[in-house]
């Protein structure tokens, strides 16, 4: 009965978890697990003044309006009808709207959809189900209600070329606004060849009669619609971020901007806006120390927008001004990251042990370089942990060892004393004493080491090195699931052969309960990337060589 009991307990315990694991799934804006995928918000649609291309971000504190006041009266006026230009490099599709400048659709050529193989991903995109652009303009402070030139105001195409030709190392765009109230703003993309890194220069000109202080803006806009083909049974980040050398790196939950509570950084001399998805990200740089705020905004349902606002100096009549920013976008590739702005390469979401993960990264990267495979690389690097950990586990193996020798004599006891449980303690911890045996001997040495797996599990999850990445046969993509569920049969296989390996618990309820929760875990694996389950069947079998030596070292046999 006592039995019975405890069965029914650990039924409702693993269930609580499974719903508590979907509740935060839900909480966090994801699909749950027992309901079909929700439908996905159609972002406003685009056009010209339309929620779908935004609004303008509140001006810097600088100057003489009221601070954070809503820029209103700056919409656009009836103008020419705008166009999209494709631009082509070796690693971008990528249109850009004369309206505003917008980069509104952006292919990274070297990157599959894994949806759609045949596609490169798209990650910047203005349809019917997605919005993410990266938009820029003008604001002034002075006199809300004359609008400076901004994403609204139709530009005019300076140059002609579209696509980088065979041995053309740069590709540059210009685009040229009218002169609205006095100014006029030129913009001008610079694509160079194998990079994600685009030159975006802004220029003022004065043509008024009267000096100008206007102030740009740097802006992001997106839907808050996870990218799709995302697990129920991990979860990676969608959203905004920011940064600067006080705050350093932020995110900022999309639900928190709703509700107005997105911390960002404050006002300051360096830092950047950028917004972040599984495996790739966009961001608005400005190295130079030049003054700039920080915006977030909820536009729409389901909208939402990051920016940096600079302010200029005052500019002369007939004078001109320019400031020189980078716009990436494309994969979170560490080593091009951390070459293009401070603190850009943590977009890459390691989680709360981002100092363990990168240097496992490190070590991983080196790993690849030498052997040249991404799945070997990984079996490499498990290798070299089971070898770093080695007295580690022998001390929780030996531990468990001799747990197997005295369990007999503990089952023995437990018939003798059932009815008496007091006495059957102090027997127990006396075997204990004489044997030499802790029975938390086993965990210790394991707990120690389970920082550095949680965050070598976090680099093969954020690595998008790992997409397209094959292994053997089979295996072509390590950043999916496996096709044919061979790789986590066989992690379920040797968890089980581990479990069999390990003590039995002398009462009959965890004994069950400890094979049943290795099956109920390993359920999981079945939907998760390749390269996580190789990492995990590679440490199993591992494990399982040393503690079988172990076993026969000390005598132990099942």
């Amino acid at each position: 009965m006592t039995d019975m009991r405890r069965t029914i307990l650990w039924v409702v315990f693993t269930m609580s978890l499974v719903l508590l694991w979907d509740g935060w799934n839900k909480h966090n804006g994801r699909p749950s697990m027992f309901a079909p995928p929700p439908p996905v918000t159609a972002s406003a649609p685009p056009g010209a003044g339309s929620a779908g291309a935004g609004t303008l971000p509140a001006p810097a504190a600088a100057g003489t309006a009221a601070a954070g006041a809503a820029v209103a009266g700056q919409a656009p006026a009836a103008q020419a009808v705008a166009e999209k230009l494709t631009i082509t490099t070796d690693v971008f599709r990528a249109e850009i709207d004369t309206q505003g400048g917008t980069v509104s659709k952006v292919q990274l050529l070297r990157f599959q959809d894994q949806n759609d193989p045949k596609q490169p991903v798209t990650l910047l995109d203005q349809s019917a189900g997605r919005t993410y652009l990266a938009q820029s303009g003008l604001i002034n402070k002075q006199n809300a209600g004359e609008a400076f030139p901004n994403h609204f105001t139709v530009m005019q195409a300076l140059t002609s070329e579209r696509t980088l030709a065979d041995g053309q190392n740069q590709l540059t765009l210009a685009l040229q606004s009218p002169v609205v109230n006095g100014v006029q703003y030129r913009k001008t993309y610079v694509f160079t060849r194998g990079s994600y890194a685009i030159g975006v220069r802004h220029e003022v000109v004065n043509s008024g009669a009267q000096a100008r202080e206007p102030q740009l803006y740097l802006q992001l806009l997106r839907d808050g619609t996870p990218p799709p083909g995302e697990s129920s049974f991990y979860s990676t980040f969608t959203g905004p971020a920011a940064y600067s050398e006080a705050t350093k790196f932020k995110k900022v939950e999309f639900k928190d901007i709703a509700k107005g509570d997105a911390t960002l950084p404050p006002a300051g001399d360096d830092g950047w806006v950028a917004m972040v998805q599984h495996y790739f990200t966009s961001a608005w740089l400005n190295t130079k120390a030049q003054p700039r705020e920080f915006r977030a905004a909820k536009l729409s349902d389901n909208l939402y927008t990051i920016a940096m606002v600079q302010p200029l100096s005052a500019i002369a009549p007939g004078a001109s001004q320019a400031v020189d920013t980078t716009l990436y976008i494309g994969p979170q590739e560490e080593k091009r990251l951390e070459q293009l702005a401070p603190g850009l390469e943590l977009v890459k979401d390691y989680g709360h042990l981002t100092i363990l993960s990168k240097p496992l990264f490190w070590l991983l990267d080196q790993l690849h370089t030498l052997i040249g495979n991404w799945g070997w690389a990984i079996v490499a690097l498990v290798v070299l942990l089971k070898v770093a950990f080695y007295w580690l586990n022998a001390k929780a193996y030996q531990s468990m060892a001799r747990m197997k020798v005295v369990a007999p004599r503990i089952n023995e006891l437990r018939e003798r004393y059932k009815d008496k449980p007091q006495q059957l303690q102090q027997e127990m911890l006396r075997i204990y004493r004489e044997e030499k045996v802790n029975p938390m001997g086993g965990c210790l040495p394991i707990a120690i080491q389970i920082p550095v797996f949680i965050a070598l599990y976090s680099v093969l999850l954020s690595s998008v090195e790992m997409r397209n990445a094959p292994w053997v046969l089979w295996i072509t993509d390590l950043s999916v699931r496996d096709p044919y569920f061979v790789l986590p049969l066989l992690m379920t296989a040797s968890t089980l052969l581990q479990t069999w390996l390990n003590p039995t618990p002398p009462d009959p309820m965890q004994a069950r309960m400890m094979w049943i929760m290795p099956l109920v875990f390993s359920v999981m694996f079945f939907f998760f990337p390749a390269g996580l389950v190789l990492y995990w069947l590679t440490n199993n079998i591992l494990s399982i060589a040393q503690q079988w030596f172990i076993n026969r070292r000390l005598g132990v046999n099942k």
